[in-house]
């Protein structure tokens, strides 16, 4: 079964895409380190999963201002995760949207208070090939924009040695590990027990 197929049978439990979506968090992000930060805050049980339903991009973005706003309001919530159920948002679309968002930051004077990390099962960076092993480290279950405050960054940047080789060391880990093994590791985030 392909991504965006199982994509399509979890379109409308939002449990089951939590579910599957923390399961990526621990799998990849924690246990590959590919966020040596992220651990702290999986522990903490600090980190907000909101699932977003399919919409018009305005409503999307109203999400967004709404994540940012809870995030402004509850120092509780460490970091946010707006995942975007939509199994037809595809990758450009998913592009166009974070657009919106950046410029939704600057506008509502956001910047220097919260940055974006971006996912998506499809994710391909610039001049990459589709097949390279070093997309996995932006892909996961579902399109996802994570809300970071930049405070807390800093922060941990701050206590992190040569944090710049953080990217370069995450290329290196995944293309080591090579394609089957990343697509057979995030195609693993599906299969966690869901809610019905």
């Amino acid at each position: 079964m392909s991504t965006v197929e199982k994509r399509r049978e979890f379109a409308d439990n939002h449990a089951a895409i939590i579910e599957h979506t923390k399961a990526w968090v621990d799998k990849v992000i924690v246990r590959m380190n590919i966020c040596p930060f992220a651990k702290a805050e999986v522990q903490a049980q600090s980190i907000q999963y909101l699932v977003v339903p399919p919409a018009r991009f305005n409503r999307y973005l109203d999400k967004f201002w709404d994540a940012c706003q809870q995030l402004d309001n509850d120092s509780t919530i460490a970091t946010t995760l707006l995942i975007f159920s939509d199994p037809e948002m595809d990758f450009d679309q998913y592009l166009d949207l974070l657009d919106c968002a950046q410029t939704q930051l600057a506008n509502d004077n956001y910047l220097g208070t919260y940055q974006l990390a971006s996912f998506h099962p499809d994710y391909c960076f610039d001049e990459q090939m589709e097949e390279d092993a070093a997309n996995y480290t932006n892909r996961a279950p579902y399109p996802t924009l994570h809300i970071i405050r930049e405070s807390d960054i800093t922060k941990a940047l701050s206590n992190f040695l040569r944090p710049e080789m953080i990217p370069e060391r995450n290329i290196e880990y995944t293309r080591r590990k090579g394609v089957a093994q990343m697509q057979s590791l995030l195609d693993s985030c599906y299969d966690t027990p869901t809610a019905k």
